[in-house]
């Protein structure tokens, strides 16, 4: 989480010169009444990209038992299992038993993962390994995504916890237009509006990353 804060801060001095570059930014009011300013480059977010590009390599795992030490076929079966007993729920029944099925393991700071400060998982490493906030938020994305979700209804969002005063990750899905969270630190998917101590700094997803600017 310590990652998060400091990217933060970086994101305040470079979201403006790179968005005129790509002349591909748009504001508008958004999460948390925020205003939301979309760019298309993925760049400035290395930690995202290395997640993308580590998850579709996966995608193309071989054949191989549990106990071989690189990821394989066999370390899918638990995550696709899960995936096929709630294709068929409608949406909403679908984001809640993600939030539940993830949020039920077990969270471990990337110092004792993973040895470094930050690390951001793929799927199939955090439900081999566990793993902290941004993990829970990376796992349940794709796991909407391979329930059919579109990229477009959802955002990974990095916030301010004005309570615990620390930098948070979590899931923003799209209902029907209507932002919900998917949260590690919250049992139920609860709607935006009903939290108020979540200051937005930048969210993203396969296609833009957006930075929040607030007013308090």
């Amino acid at each position: 989480m310590a990652f998060l804060r400091v990217f933060a801060v970086i994101l305040c001095f470079v979201a403006a010169p790179a968005r005129a570059a790509e002349q591909v930014a748009m504001a508008r009011t958004g999460l948390f009444g925020s205003t939301e300013v979309r760019a298309a480059s993925l760049n400035v977010l290395p930690k995202w990209t290395g997640v993308l590009a580590r998850y579709f390599d996966e995608r193309k795992l071989a054949d191989a038992p549990c106990t071989a030490g690189a990821f394989n076929r066999c370390h899918l079966a638990e995550w696709s299992k899960f995936i096929e007993s709630i294709r068929g729920l409608d949406r909403p029944r679908q984001v809640a038993e993600v939030n539940r099925y993830m949020n039920h393991k077990r969270y471990v700071i990337d110092p004792v993962n993973y040895g470094v400060a930050d690390y951001w998982a793929t799927p199939l490493q955090f439900l081999a390994k566990n793993g902290d906030c941004e993990d829970y938020a990376i796992a349940k994305f794709f796991s909407l995504r391979a329930l059919g979700f579109d990229n477009d209804a959802l955002r990974i969002l990095v916030v301010d916890d004005l309570n615990l005063k620390v930098a948070h990750a979590i899931l923003v899905v799209y209902l029907n237009g209507v932002p919900s969270l998917l949260d590690n630190q919250v049992a139920q998917v609860v709607r935006v509006e009903a939290i108020r101590h979540y200051r937005p700094i930048y969210s993203v997803n396969e296609s833009y990353w957006w930075f929040h600017r607030t007013s308090g």
